[in-house]
């Protein structure tokens, strides 16, 4: 029989850091929010010109309601800063579900060096888990809803994700429970982060449709391109400095990797972003006889984001294997999302974020060296779909109710930027003209 039993002990204390290693695993994540700054460009630059400010802005908003919201409520289900948790007895073992930590970030002062450094980890992840959906939301999303959908991200799915994989959940126990591994491996944020992202990016999409014009009556797909190659390019540069900083950081704080194990995972990080590029050039250059930009970014990321999974596990080869699997089926599945099901995703989350941060955790369970670990990622990747898609789906559905997500079809027609802002990003250009969507 299963009952719910609060006040478990949380998992046990881990090893104290060194002051040196403190430093530099701080040092790291001052430099892991790079890999935000980049993404913003890349959301901004696949989106239309006359939605461009408006784009950048929302990253900022959606970022700063998802740290404000994870401070008031998230970092307590999380459990980065408590002593205990709420748990399930089930087959002998107990489960844990939710963190039951101080709110309002009570204690933080007193905490261990090591739970400090957890806690800035998880804010600089739950800002990127807000801004990955509104990329897939472009041209359309309220400025209004993406902050009323990054604050229930932030208050509630993501520190349940946080705890059951880094905060001593049922997840994470699946090595001392039943012996799989080292329970559930997610160095990076794979899973919290990218996954969660491109699973929420999903149940943005079908909530809201696609942007008016996009797939007309006769079932083809209009190309709407992004107006800015550039900043996405450039952004994909900035992102790599962020996810060096982001892997190394994370293989300190939640695997306790040993400095000697740094620069390995960095080259691993680029090892894997280089081979998906290359993946990804070659594919869309047999394809459509020239290399797609927009495509090899894409592609560039999902290197980056399987990288988050396995880096820290994987060796030099393995990264590049892992690069080149994800910089291979990433275009195509863009394609496919596109073509086949009629899902428009400006921004490519789904397939960069979720499919390749799905890639990343499997590759993970090939690459690393305890015996069940394959079996601990599957049960992980079997949750965040089971449960976590379904909620998510559930949480945007009924806040759609109340704060609509969509714009009305003239703020569509005019762009955002003179609908919901008032002026536009680029004022001395005409970028907006009458169209008629069918």
């Amino acid at each position: 029989m299963n009952t719910m039993t609060p006040m478990i002990p949380a998992a046990a204390p881990v090893p104290a850091l060194s002051d040196a290693v403190f430093a530099l695993a701080l040092a790291l994540l001052l430099l892991a929010p790079l890999a935000i700054a980049g993404v913003a460009l890349i959301n901004a630059g696949l989106g239309r010109s006359r939605s461009a400010a408006q784009a950048l802005l929302g990253n900022l908003a959606l970022a700063a309601v998802a740290v404000i919201a994870f401070a008031l409520v998230g970092a307590s289900l999380a459990g980065t800063l408590g002593t205990a948790d709420a748990a399930i007895h089930a087959a002998g073992k107990s489960w844990g579900v939710l963190g039951l930590g101080p709110f309002l970030l009570h204690g933080l002062a007193s905490a261990t060096p090591q739970a400090q450094l957890a806690l800035l980890f998880e804010f600089i992840a739950v800002a990127m888990v807000a801004m990955i959906p509104w990329g897939s939301g472009a041209d359309r999303w309220r400025l209004s809803g993406g902050c009323a959908a990054a604050a229930v991200m932030a208050g509630i799915v993501f520190p349940l994700a946080a705890h059951w994989i880094w905060g001593g959940g049922f997840l994470a126990q699946l090595g001392a429970n039943f012996g799989l591994g080292a329970g559930f491996l997610d160095a990076g944020g794979a899973a919290t982060v990218h996954v969660l992202g491109g699973l929420s990016a999903l149940a943005l999409v079908w909530i809201a449709g696609p942007r008016r014009g996009k797939f007309p009556r006769e079932g083809l797909s209009t190309a709407i391109p992004g107006h800015n190659a550039v900043y996405v390019l450039f952004g994909c540069l900035l992102a790599l400095v962020g996810w060096l900083a982001w892997n190394a950081a994370g293989a300190v704080i939640w695997l306790h990797a040993p400095l000697a194990a740094l620069p390995g995972t960095a080259i691993n990080t680029l090892l894997s972003a280089a081979a998906a590029l290359v993946a990804t050039f070659s594919v869309t250059r047999v394809r459509f006889g020239k290399p797609d930009a927009s495509l090899c970014a894409n592609g560039w990321l999902a290197g980056l984001v399987t990288s988050t999974a396995c880096a820290a596990v994987a060796t030099p080869l393995e990264s590049i294997f892992a690069g080149a699997v994800a910089g291979f089926f990433t275009p195509l599945l863009v394609e496919l999302l596109e073509l086949a099901v009629s899902v428009d995703d400006p921004s490519g989350a789904i397939a960069v974020h979720g499919a390749s941060g799905l890639w990343g955790l499997l590759a993970a369970g090939f690459f690393a060296a305890q015996a069940g670990q394959l079996t601990a990622q599957l049960v992980g990747i079997a949750a965040l779909l089971g449960l976590v898609l379904p909620l998510v789906y559930l949480l945007f559905a009924l806040l759609n109710r109340v704060v609509a997500f969509r714009v009305d079809p003239d703020g569509e027609r005019i762009g955002l930027d003179l609908h919901e802002l008032g002026g536009g990003a680029y004022p001395e250009f005409v970028i907006h003209r009458d169209e008629s969507y069918r």
